[in-house]
């Protein structure tokens, strides 16, 4: 897989264990600064939900890192394709569902990586 592929990865991957631990181990401390629009009363409530969340991005964070540690070309790609694509499909759906800032942190990275395995 080409340079630019492996660090686009890299970083989406290093991005989704931050969202798996924010949202699993900071979610109550954390999540009212990054979630402003949120009542703050919602964050004990919905903790078990994040965590549930957050175990999901952990999951795509350990297939991206999968990815790049096949030693097969053709499997190592299309191991990385399906997981951005999640990665990408769960960002447009957080997007129209949560905050349009997700399509920047998420779908749009996650896009670009796409873009840049298929063309290695």
């Amino acid at each position: 897989m080409a340079t630019l592929a492996t660090i686009l990865i890299l970083l989406i991957a290093v991005l989704h264990l931050y969202i798996m631990w924010f949202e699993m181990f900071a979610w109550e401390s954390r999540g009212p600064k990054v979630f402003a629009n949120f009542p703050a009363d919602m964050f004990p409530k919905t903790k078990a939900m994040a965590a549930n969340q957050g175990l999901y991005n952990g999951f795509l964070a350990a297939g991206l890192l999968w990815s790049l540690i096949i030693g097969d070309a053709a499997w190592s790609q299309n191991v990385a394709l399906f997981f951005l694509l999640c990665v990408a499909v769960a960002g447009i759906y957080g997007y129209m569902t949560v905050s349009k800032r997700i399509l920047y942190v998420q779908t749009i990275p996650a896009a670009l990586a796409i873009l840049a395995v298929l063309i290695a």
